[in-house]
């Protein structure tokens, strides 16, 4: 059987004053996740969102809410944010001194438990918990801001994740978050990735959302 894709667009680019009616149009045309950023301002230089929008989203959408927790001591935030209604849960290993037992707590609180990494970081830093993930985020781009330009020396990281994940846990799959559009997708996509996270590409493209999804579901096919 094959195993499907995911695209989750990133509300980070999304306009605010309209956030349900956008949300809404990326469900209509095919979007599978709703991926939320969440930036504490010191792990990186950005102050996004709490679990208030987890909320806000989860009245106006039955879409999985992909949480990313680019924040310190995620250990702390968890249990707030899967009690907002997160579906993944998803913590960077640069920010997690307790990876093992914050990924386990996220468990047992019903989500799917993530693990992800900046482009800095090497791949083997996430290696000691693969088998405890549902999902390993790479970073394509530094964290912090939308719109930025795909860094393709992480395909090689995607693509060494991967084959370690086939060894130990292969029902697990890799996210790829940063620069994604029409052109970057099937090359992180032929590189071992099944969900993909777009914020300009979807919630800014010229032609409109619609167009921005098809753009993106049409490189799946």
């Amino acid at each position: 059987m094959t195993k499907p894709y995911y695209i989750s667009p990133s509300i980070l680019s999304a306009d605010f004053t309209q956030l349900g009616a956008q949300i809404a149009e990326v469900e209509k045309h095919g979007a599978d996740w709703i991926h939320i950023d969440v930036m504490d301002g010191h792990f990186v230089p950005n102050l996004t969102m709490g679990p208030f929008i987890v909320e806000a989203c989860k009245q106006v959408t039955d879409l999985p809410l992909d949480v990313h927790l680019m924040v310190e001591e995620p250990e702390k935030l968890v249990e707030d944010f899967a009690k907002a209604g997160a579906s993944h849960l998803t913590i960077h290993t640069e920010a997690s001194p307790n990876l093992h037992r914050t990924l386990q707590t996220i468990r047992s609180l019903g989500c799917k438990p993530g693990v992800t990494l900046n482009p800095g970081t090497p791949g083997i830093a996430v290696k000691p918990v693969l088998h405890m993930v549902d999902m390993v985020l790479v970073m394509s781009v530094n964290p912090g801001y939308s719109g930025q330009s795909f860094l393709p020396e992480t395909l090689f990281k995607v693509k060494k994740i991967r084959s370690w994940l086939d060894e130990v846990n292969p029902d697990a799959i890799i996210q790829v978050d940063g620069g994604i559009n029409a052109e970057t997708l099937p090359l992180v996509r032929d590189a071992g990735a099944r969900a993909f996270v777009a914020a300009t590409a979807v919630f800014k493209h010229p032609g409109g959302i619609g167009e921005g999804m098809k753009a993106l579901r049409e490189k799946l096919k």
